[in-house]
């Protein structure tokens, strides 16, 4: 029984790109390549210019050898990008901690009050 079905859609970390194709690292056992001619319709000049080693994609399974764990893949006419969470830093500020240090004895002051009054 195959892992993955033809027009299957999944999830892969590319690992390698040379000019022939791209390298896909599906799971811990396969992997898979798309072809030049699986990339787009247009003419591909670079194929740097699609994909960066390490970014995630989404490709359509064209075929699987579970003997070999290889699976050909392709990326035409899909949405291969996976959208990025903004996990930018937080920029601090030239007060820093300055600001919570400030305010921290009132907040302190007035959550003992909030639960003084409730007691009574």
């Amino acid at each position: 029984m195959s892992k993955y079905y033809k027009d299957e859609i999944i999830e892969g970390c590319v690992t390698g790109i040379e000019k022939y194709g791209i390298f896909v690292s599906l799971d811990e056992y396969y992997s898979g390549l798309i072809h030049i001619s699986e990339i787009t319709d247009s003419f591909v000049k670079d194929v740097n210019n699609f994909v960066n080693v390490g970014e995630t994609i989404r490709v359509r399974v064209l075929d699987s050898d579970d003997d070999t764990f290889h699976v050909k893949l392709s990326i035409k006419d899909l949405n291969y990008r996976i959208e990025k969470r903004n996990n930018s830093h937080i920029l601090e500020t030239k007060h820093g901690f300055n600001t919570l240090e400030s305010q921290l004895r009132s907040w302190i002051d007035e959550k003992k009050k909030e639960k003084k009054d409730k007691t009574l």
